[in-house]
């Protein structure tokens, strides 16, 4: 082989040597330039969060309203604009919330917020339910006097009181109606709305009256015993016109009242009925002297008149006038 062959070859071999390393780096440097072209390109939108359950008011709520069931509900919400004071579906349930008192109104809508309610058995919860200007008082309650554990939070009740009356024909007993439409707003501890599965027959009960009202009632409980009749929730007669017998109706007295001898015909009404006057006559009163006697018109003379001093004979003793001197 002679020295140009091996020369040649040697070239060749350079050449291709040469030719496959500035295509190796050509090929890196164009894999480079698309990684860069896509790390440089936008990323896809990822998709939103889902939205989670937050608890509203389903009705308006105005401050000092009892909750119920039926004012809350489930909403979604974005879980990007959540604030932590919300109460999120899982963590708690609209039954934790039931009977709760609103501290201020709430709109429909508007998510609840704990520090805008008061639970049951909260501090101050007792007073956020009573409305402006009206009090709170405890009456003893049992089996035959609470309509047998069937009244509760919420319900409007009669307030009766039975007592022994002294009359001049001797003891008598009585019972009258001391207050009407009188609101429960708690039942021993309890102001659930929902009664459960069997009664309960409670030991006292809170009416909310005004502050007359309860001077009322404190004094009843101490003369005699009191009895709860509860009312119907459809109750419009003639008389509760005026004030109404709905959540806002407040309390009013009695009127009506029974007695032992209204009950059984073997007591004797220990008030007759008063005898009608008798039907009086024109008369006149006639003064002869120091004396006045009352005189009928038709000329006869009431067998019960007596003659009366004047005023002048009231004041000194009786007097003679004295005669004029008869003429010399």
């Amino acid at each position: 082989m002679n020295s140009k062959r091996i020369v040649f070859l040697l070239l060749a071999v350079i050449v291709a040597g040469a030719t496959a390393f500035l295509a190796r780096a050509w090929l890196q440097s164009e894999r480079a330039a698309m990684l860069a072209q896509l790390g440089a390109a936008p990323k896809a939108a990822q998709p939103a969060k889902p939205a989670v359950q937050v608890l509203v008011a389903r009705n308006t709520l105005r401050a000092g309203q009892l909750i119920k069931p039926d004012d809350l509900r489930w909403q979604p919400w974005p879980q990007g604009t959540l604030p932590p004071s919300y109460i999120v579906e899982g963590k708690r349930q609209i039954s934790d919330f039931v009977g709760a008192v609103a501290r201020v109104a709430i709109q429909v809508g508007q998510p609840i917020i704990e520090a805008e309610i008061v639970t049951p058995g909260s501090r101050g919860f007792l007073a956020a339910v009573l409305k402006p200007g009206m009090r709170a008082v405890s009456v003893p309650a049992s089996a035959t006097s609470a309509v047998s554990g069937f009244i509760y939070a919420g319900d409007r009740v009669d307030v009766l009181l039975t007592h022994t009356l002294n009359t001049p024909n001797g003891q008598h007993s009585a019972t009258e109606t001391v207050l009407r439409n009188a609101r429960v707003i708690a039942v021993d501890q309890k102001v659930d709305f929902a009664p459960g599965d069997k009664p309960d027959v409670a030991k006292t009960a809170t009416l909310e009256l005004t502050p007359k009202q309860t001077e009322i009632i404190t004094l009843a409980v101490k003369m005699g015993d009191l009895s709860l009749v509860l009312r119907s929730l459809q109750d419009v007669d003639e008389e509760d016109r005026e004030t109404g017998s709905g959540e806002d109706a407040t309390a009013e007295l009695g009127f009506s009242y029974t007695q032992d001898s209204q009950v059984s015909r073997l007591i004797k009404d220990p008030t007759p009925p008063a005898k009608p006057p008798e039907e009086s006559k024109p008369s006149v009163f006639v003064l002869r002297g120091a004396t006045r006697t009352k005189q009928e018109l038709d000329g006869s003379v009431p067998a019960d008149s007596i003659p009366q001093a004047s005023d002048a004979e009231t004041r000194t003793t009786p007097f003679t006038r004295t005669p004029p001197p008869s003429p010399q």
